[in-house]
């Protein structure tokens, strides 16, 4: 790494002379092999949200989220009417292709485009969803759009440090763990200290050239299991 000096012999960050941001993300849906990402309506996705997350009987899937469970059709539809449409944080619904469903939501936030820096969260996922290649493509999407065709710079994930399968998620698509910020917020009555990960621009050629590999229908047997995992070809696109 080169280091930067001001007159003063100061370290500063490196020059980014060709810099002029990234772009806000908007409400454009994205489509893949196994699932479709679209801009979250109440009316069109509600019905199917429910039906799929009562299907998480024990309701963990909302333990760590600000919201959630619901108690009933008309609940979950306030709450994704209320959700759809906010530019400050587009909300998608992702539809299993396998079923042709809404079984998840994702959002983009904390957008700070002038930095080009962007985080991916409300991620919530059914049953149906989890486990998937409709759920991985669903992140692989979202991650595309965001380096490929906004220009960012940084990329993050953030979860309660407590969300163990929130951590294995992001390390399993790729992010560095970057360490936790404690006591950071307070939510449904408890303390949550914040694990934060990250993905560059820089990192996400190699990243993507993986998910590429694994999502390719002849990564996987007649019985849809996978042969070679995701950790084994991020590993064989860094070269170790």
């Amino acid at each position: 790494m080169t280091d930067f000096f001001n007159r003063h012999g100061q370290p500063i960050g490196a020059p980014l002379p060709h810099w002029t941001g990234a772009r806000a993300p908007g409400h454009t849906g994205m489509a893949g092999r196994y699932c479709r990402v679209e801009p979250l309506e109440a009316d069109r996705h509600s019905a199917d949200l429910f039906e799929a997350f009562r299907q998480d009987r024990s309701n963990a899937v909302w333990t760590y989220m600000p919201y959630g469970p619901f108690a009933g059709r008309d609940q979950l539809h306030a709450w994704a009417e209320a959700a759809s449409g906010a530019d400050a944080q587009p909300c998608f619904a992702i539809v299993n292709g396998a079923s042709g469903k809404a079984e998840g939501v994702a959002s983009y936030m904390r957008l700070q485009p002038a930095h080009g820096v962007i985080e991916v969260g409300g991620i919530t996922l059914a049953p149906p969803l989890q486990q998937t290649r409709a759920a991985t493509e669903a992140m692989y999407l979202m991650m595309a759009r965001v380096f490929n065709d906004l220009g960012y710079r940084r990329y993050e994930w953030k979860c309660d440090a407590l969300n163990a399968p929130s951590r294995r998620a992001a390390e399993r698509l790729g992010f560095t763990y970057e360490g936790l910020f404690r006591q950071a917020i307070v939510y449904k009555g408890r303390n949550r200290d914040t694990a934060w990960y990250s993905v560059l621009d820089s990192e996400w050629p190699q990243l993507e050239a993986a998910f590429k590999a694994w999502l390719d229908p002849a990564n996987f047997d007649a019985d849809g299991r996978q042969k070679q995992s995701l950790a084994r070809l991020r590993a064989a696109q860094a070269g170790t």
